[in-house]
């Protein structure tokens, strides 16, 4: 079947994949989730079997001890801590509480901050990231737009699905910028430990300072555990602080989740080896990719990579059947505003995983390049597609 003929696909599909073409979920490597590809830390699955009789009483009603783990991790204040059954719920939260008339996000970008503000009745504009400038972010520019009628800034960093970022002394700008205006600004952090020397990049200690920004962070990519649904918030602003507090249903999180982060953000030895790995892979496959002469690359910062694809007669659809057929996952990126069809993300997983794409992708790439100089050699590979 064609992709052509069915929904986009996102990440967490593979139950409609497997339905659709026919593959075992479980055979199928998936560059399309962002989840790091060392799993679930081995010594977190030990303590979460050795404490499965947590289950069987409520956890702490203020999360204290888990705050207090989350602050010795990320540097924020205890009190500044809020937890949530993930970020999606949490940028639920944060948006119904908030409820913005009018909000400007960057994009291209996740879909759930637009959906989540059309809930509450808000409207979305955005301002686009320039395939121009490799979809890194024009400060001033961006600054110049940031008026007095916006409610709210939603800034994705790194950002998904280019993969570009933001430094601190620019977050600084844009929060001056907003705080001029009295726009709010929120963070997603999802993918910030991915990036290299990523303490440097973090808006956390910015919470601090300002009282117009709320920081959110994710343990479903870099821990590989998003059935654990453990994310968490941190803002400086006491009042809006105050707010979430009334308004959060108590044990947003289970009790399970709590012994995880109590041991996860510890777990030294495990992070490291994330890091390792990412970094490693995505200087290795960024000069892969960028060499082949078949897509053009845009430098990535988090755990995945932003190609466009080169040769005419090849769609970000036709790669992400090609790669489906060899069970792997890509994602056609066609339906993220200010992309096209000729955009696919991959992120980054073990080695010999990221050679067998990168053979896949080049393979069908390639053969449309010389395909492209013989005559009806455009309706040859069709065929050979299809």
């Amino acid at each position: 079947m064609s992709t052509s003929d069915t929904e986009q696909f996102h990440g967490s599909d593979l139950e409609k994949i497997e339905k659709v073409f026919h593959i075992k979920k479980e055979e199928i490597v998936s560059f399309s989730a962002n989840v790091n590809p060392l799993g679930i830390s081995p010594a977190l699955r030990t303590v979460l079997a050795e404490n499965i009789d947590s289950i069987a009483t409520y956890p702490e009603r203020d999360y204290e001890t888990l705050k207090s783990s989350i602050s010795e991790y990320t540097g924020a204040e205890p009190k500044d801590i809020m937890v949530g059954n993930g970020t999606t719920e949490l940028i639920s939260l944060f948006i119904d509480i908030v409820s913005p008339k009018k909000a400007l996000i960057l994009g291209p970008t996740y879909s759930e901050y637009e959906r989540s503000i059309s809930l509450v009745g808000g409207r979305t504009s955005y301002y686009p990231l320039k395939e121009e400038n490799d979809f890194r972010l024009d400060i001033d520019d961006f600054c110049r737009k940031i008026t007095s009628d916006l409610d709210l800034i939603i800034i994705c960093n790194p950002n998904n699905p280019t993969s570009s970022i933001i430094d601190r002394d620019e977050m600084r700008k844009i929060l001056d910028c907003c705080k001029e205006n009295s726009v709010f600004v929120m963070v997603d952090e999802t993918y910030i430990e991915f990036t290299e020397n990523y303490k440097k990049y973090t808006a956390i200690p910015l919470c601090s300072i300002y009282n117009n920004i709320i920081v959110l962070r994710s343990t479903s990519k870099f821990f590989a555990c998003p059935g654990l649904r453990l994310g968490y918030a941190i803002s400086g602003n006491e009042d809006l602080y105050s707010r979430i507090m009334r308004y959060k249903n108590p044990w947003m999180i289970h009790s399970l989740a709590v012994v995880a982060g109590n041991y996860m953000f510890r777990d030294r030895e495990y992070i490291d080896e994330v890091y390792s790995l990412v970094d490693s892979e995505r200087k290795r496959m960024y000069e892969k990719y960028s060499s082949c002469g078949i897509f053009k690359v845009y430098k990535p910062y988090a755990n995945f990579m932003l190609l466009k694809i080169l040769p005419e007669e090849l769609s970000s659809a036709g790669l992400f059947e090609r790669a489906i057929h060899e069970k792997m996952m890509i994602r056609d990126c066609s339906s993220f505003p200010f992309l096209s069809d000729r955009f696919i993300r991959i992120c980054f997983m073990n080695p010999k995983d990221n050679d067998r794409l990168f053979e896949c992708l080049t393979r069908w790439s390639a053969k449309a390049l010389v395909l492209q100089k013989t005559p009806g050699g455009n309706q040859v590979f069709q065929n050979i597609v299809n």
